[in-house]
């Protein structure tokens, strides 16, 4: 299975998935909150770290699918669950620092206008917050990945 398409392809579609997913999200939630031209307006306003954040999901979504189907490491090993568990959990919290931002909109009409004016002064760092969880996932599957082909190819020694 190691020169299979499959080895290619199923990564790579699950992470343009996950990043078409977050981009519905995304947009989704101010088109709910304002309008479709105000969802499209603020992507491209914050473009700068929306698409970042997307792309660094995407990779996320496609290195866990990785190692979730075993297609470089075992599917069965401690490693590749602990890094799944540990990569779902940042990319969760990336999602969330990248949408948590476009509560505002919605905030003052449930009166809690002080969150929303609190929300809307960090934006950017939550944005940042966001980029730098998805990077921390991705260096992590990836040390995780390098280790465990590592230790595959090495030469068994004998007890």
């Amino acid at each position: 299975m190691v020169d299979s398409p499959r080895r290619y392809f199923l990564p790579a579609g699950a992470g343009a998935l996950g990043a078409a997913a977050l981009t519905a999200l995304y947009l989704g939630v101010v088109s709910l909150a304002e309008s479709p031209e105000h969802a499209l307006d603020l992507f491209w306003q914050d473009r700068a770290l929306v698409i970042p954040i997307l792309l660094g999901f995407g990779v996320q979504v496609a290195l866990l699918t990785l190692l979730k189907t075993g297609l470089y490491l075992p599917a069965s090993g401690a490693a590749g669950g602990a890094a799944t568990a540990a990569g779902g959990g940042m990319s969760a919290v990336a999602m969330v620092a990248c949408c948590v931002h476009h509560v505002t909109d919605v905030l003052p009409l449930v009166g809690l206008t002080v969150a929303a004016t609190f929300l809307a002064n960090w934006k950017v760092p939550f944005m940042i917050a966001g980029l730098a969880t998805n990077l921390a996932g991705i260096g992590f599957m990836l040390s995780v990945l390098l280790r465990e082909r590592r230790r595959r190819l090495a030469p068994a020694t004998a007890i």
